[in-house]
């Protein structure tokens, strides 16, 4: 198949499941790239793998009560984020021991969950690894609104979520609540992975958070560029993961993945070799 034919394939009125799968990825790769810029530059890359299994007994018991995986995702990702936020503020735990002992005992209650589903194998694999048609109509709606409103409060809090990734001790004495944005970053983040794991799945759904994020980082040193060019490397990312995913019959998490690490290894072996002319020069 080639690419004018799946472009075609687009337009098709029977493949509906296809556009909504292009437009649901395409939205969770703009929100994973702006969240990811923020959890990139507080070196918090493992509180997104954290709440990807998070959320993963939040979809099991969606998934055994037929409800939206959405809004299971969304209540078990809420709850793990407090539980975070509440723990963390005590400096004695480490931040990484904190969300280490909460992601794990979450992610070991959706696998006791899932155990007791007789019918889950099929289910349990797309929630792993993703798929094209696992996103219903009503998620799409859900997950446009869930754009704006992720945008709209990163926009909102962006100089102090910004100010206390820097320096936190200089935000807390102008008065900054910490704390709050901490619960901010982390509902984000949460919200963005929840949107995330139909297409991409849950195991796979932290390279989406990171991967733009780390490549734009490679390209620009400034933050209001970098947070435009993380969308939009995650976004053409998911575009050609589901062209591949789509021709040749591949997990479409997987796909989308490979895509965006080959482009963050092309950019980084770029810039490497950018750096050693510029030294011979």
């Amino acid at each position: 198949m080639s690419f004018v034919d799946f472009l075609a394939d687009l337009t098709n009125p029977q493949l509906a499941f296809l556009q909504r799968a292009l437009i649901v990825a395409v939205l969770s790769a703009i929100i994973c790239g702006a969240v990811g810029v923020h959890t990139v530059l507080r070196g918090m890359s493992f509180i997104g793998d954290a709440l990807a299994h998070a959320v993963f007994p939040g979809i099991a018991v969606a998934f055994a009560l037929g409800g939206s995986v959405l809004l299971g995702g969304a209540i078990a990702a809420v709850v793990v984020t407090l539980l975070i936020a509440l723990f963390t503020q005590n400096r004695k735990i480490g931040e990484d021991s904190v969300i280490g002992i909460f992601f794990a005992a979450a992610f070991a209650l959706g696998l006791v969950i899932m155990a007791r589903i007789s019918t889950y194998t099929g289910s349990l694999e797309s929630i792993l690894f993703g798929s094209l048609t696992g996103v219903q109509p009503g998620d799409l709606r859900t997950v446009a609104i869930g754009t704006v409103l992720i945008l709209a409060a990163l926009a909102l809090a962006h100089k102090k979520l910004v100010l206390v990734s820097l320096d936190r001790a200089y935000a807390q004495s102008l008065g900054v609540r910490a704390g709050v944005m901490d619960v901010v970053l982390y509902l984000t983040i949460a919200a963005a992975v929840v949107m995330s794991v139909q297409i991409v799945g849950n195991i796979l759904v932290l390279a989406l958070l990171i991967a733009p994020a780390a490549t734009a980082r490679l390209l620009t040193d400034r933050l209001l560029p970098m947070m435009l060019i993380a969308p939009v490397i995650g976004s053409a990312g998911a575009f050609f993961g589901i062209w591949a995913s789509w021709v040749w019959d591949l997990p479409t998490g997987g796909a989308i993945v490979l895509i965006l690490a080959s482009l963050f290894a092309f950019v980084w072996l770029a810039k490497a070799a950018s750096q050693v002319l510029r030294r011979q020069a």
